[in-house]
């Protein structure tokens, strides 16, 4: 319970991608990892623990194991979730009040953001003596977005379409704050931001035994924590580089500098090989005996909606780690990486179940599949099965969390040795 109500913790204070980014530094500093930058040299050693952002938003983490072992432990997730952004000159008057000018980021069950306390957060860019510097915050107060009552929309229940233009601008106060609605943030002057509108709901246990938690921001944060908690528990003796790598804008499509399409994770590698004193060759040899687990979320089989799942495979909360498999190359996983990934969790005691998308129904994708055309390495998707993705509040069951958390450590633990199409793990 210790564990759950540290990751409740998590879930709700990583207000944005740079929150959380902030908060895994604070763990991984507080466990005795190092920070490194891009722009300087690095010096690494065997035993070893770091740490390397970008951006603010995107973070790699890593431990150097048994060098006799060279080859890469990857475990990806992403720190972003879909959310209101906040434009510049934001503040409009409607009636007596004013509201928020926003858009949308990513793809977000939007209805469900209507009516909920909302906090205004994310980055600020503030000018001190000639230098720009970057500050993550959080405002103070609330905003929400109120429904139009039934009485003026009747045909609400049969169906609501939102324009985000219209429907989703959040009630800002009576008047009078204009171009200072920041103030109550921060009394510095704001050259440039990017701050999100998100959900500012407590997590919470529910269920006649609390079997289950629902919160903001468990798509992927449960995987950002849970590859962290991994990262940490994991044998120090094992062989190979063991590494989080945790990125932003996959809500958006990857495609930026902090994203799984960005160069951070590949250069990272680069950079590890190279500080410690291998060459190119090394690196390839490396690669190509190296595992990527891409983790993101799984949608579990709906209990009021059970026609939405594939007719043979259905994932079941309380059911265990999901494998995710797509014939289209959606999601990274072939035989070879889930038989690997099995094998890891068997070894383990982890309980494991199949997604495949109904045939009818357009699959989603996921980071590792972009990270996967930059590096040669054998990949897995993998995920929590939770229910009502992309909702403001999501939702899922405790013990699969627990589930996740050990199969990362006994991947991030385990020996493995990739020979061609010969596998050996131990």
């Amino acid at each position: 319970m210790f564990m759950l109500q540290n990751l409740k913790e998590f879930l709700h204070s990583s207000y944005t991608a740079y929150h959380a980014v902030e908060n895994a530094k604070a763990l991984l500093a507080k466990e005795g990892f190092l920070p490194l930058s891009e722009g300087e040299d690095w010096e690494l050693e065997e035993g070893g623990k770091y740490y390397v952002e970008r951006g603010g938003c995107a973070l790699i983490a890593f431990c150097i194991g048994n060098l006799d072992q060279f080859f890469f432990k990857v475990a990806a997730a992403h720190v972003d979730s879909p959310a209101l952004k906040i434009k510049e000159n934001p503040v409009m008057k409607a009636e007596s009040c004013e509201k928020l000018n926003a858009e949308t980021y990513g793809g977000g069950l939007w209805y469900s953001f209507l009516d909920r306390p909302l906090k205004i957060a994310g980055r600020i860019i503030t000018e001190e003596n000639d230098t720009l510097v970057c500050e993550t915050v959080v405002s103070p107060y609330q905003v929400s977005i109120p429904s139009v009552a039934i009485h003026q929309n009747r045909s609400a229940n049969d169906g609501l379409s939102l324009n985000p233009q219209v429907d989703l601008l959040p009630l800002l106060g009576l008047g009078g704050t204009g171009e200072n609605w920041l103030s109550a943030i921060t009394d510095k002057k704001v050259l440039s931001h990017d701050l999100f509108l998100v959900n500012a709901d407590t997590p919470y246990s529910f269920g006649v035994s609390d079997e289950f938690i629902a919160s903001p921001r468990i798509d992927d944060l449960a995987c950002v924590y849970a590859i962290l908690e991994g990262l940490l528990s994991h044998a120090e003796n094992s062989g190979g580089i063991c590494i989080g790598a945790f990125f932003d804008n996959e809500e958006i499509g990857s495609h930026t500098a902090q994203g799984a399409s960005g160069d951070f994770l590949e250069n990272t590698l680069r950079r590890i090989t190279y500080a410690l004193k291998l060459d190119e060759t090394e690196l390839y040899k490396a690669l190509s005996s190296s595992v990527l687990i891409s983790a993101d979320n799984a949608h579990a089989s709906h209990p009021n909606h059970p026609e939405k799942a594939d007719p043979t495979n259905r994932v079941q909360l309380g059911g265990g780690v999901v494998i995710k498999h797509h014939a289209g190359k959606a999601y990274t996983t072939d035989a070879l990486s889930s038989a690997i990934f099995k094998k890891i969790c068997a070894r383990a005691g982890v309980k494991t179940q199949t997604f495949f998308n109904r045939s009818d129904v357009r699959s989603g994708s996921t980071l590792g599949v972009l990270a996967q055309t930059r590096m040669n390495m054998l990949a897995v998707d993998i995920g929590l099965p939770q229910l009502a993705m992309h909702s403001a509040n999501e939702c899922f069951a405790a013990a699969d969390y627990e589930e996740l958390q050990t199969a990362l450590t006994a991947f991030f633990s385990s020996n493995i040795t990739i020979c061609g199409n010969e596998i050996k793990t131990n």
